[in-house]
């Protein structure tokens, strides 16, 4: 009998190490929609990249097909941006953590698909910092994991300029 009573107290010991407080699910940094505002505007530069995974032996995978989203360089995207990529600029499919955005953010963003070539064009671009984020996600022959992932890449506009831009995962 004494030796059932110890599976108890040990359970109640592990409980006790246990933290109490909620996991931290996204930026702290609330959304406002009026910092975001000037992604509305008409402005006369553009935006041409080119969008492409390297693998660890030097293939490139294009994001051929792939969403680029052009998100502007507000307080609470860069938090976000923070959380998603801890750091770097690129983050494995295996470890893109499931954060939902508000629809606000969303709707603050513009998006376009990657060409054949992972090439993207933003036209009439307002001047603002910007992110501009998109991914390669595929699933090898035989696989169960995804493999690849999501990058993203800053860029500035000042005025009427074609600012050109590679975004790479590495």
């Amino acid at each position: 009998m004494r030796r059932f009573a110890t599976i108890p107290i040990c359970a109640l010991m592990l409980a006790g190490c246990q933290s109490t407080s909620a996991p931290r699910v996204g930026p702290v940094v609330p959304f406002n929609a009026q910092e975001a505002a000037f992604i509305h505007k008409v402005g006369s530069a553009r935006i041409d990249g080119q969008a492409f995974l390297v693998l660890p032996g030097g293939e490139s995978r294009m994001a051929a097909g792939e969403t680029v989203r052009l998100i502007p360089a507000t307080a609470y995207a860069r938090a976000r941006i923070a959380h998603l990529y801890k750091g770097q600029k690129f983050v494995r499919a295996a470890d893109i953590p499931n954060i939902p955005a508000p629809a606000q953010y969303v709707e603050n963003t513009r998006s376009t698909i990657a060409s054949s070539g992972g090439r993207f064009q933003f036209d009439g671009v307002a001047p603002g910092s910007y992110f501009v984020v998109t991914q390669k996600i595929y699933r090898p022959e035989g696989s169960l994991t995804p493999k690849g992932g999501a990058m993203y890449e800053s860029v500035t506009i000042k005025g009427s300029e074609t600012a050109k831009l590679v975004v790479v995962g590495r």
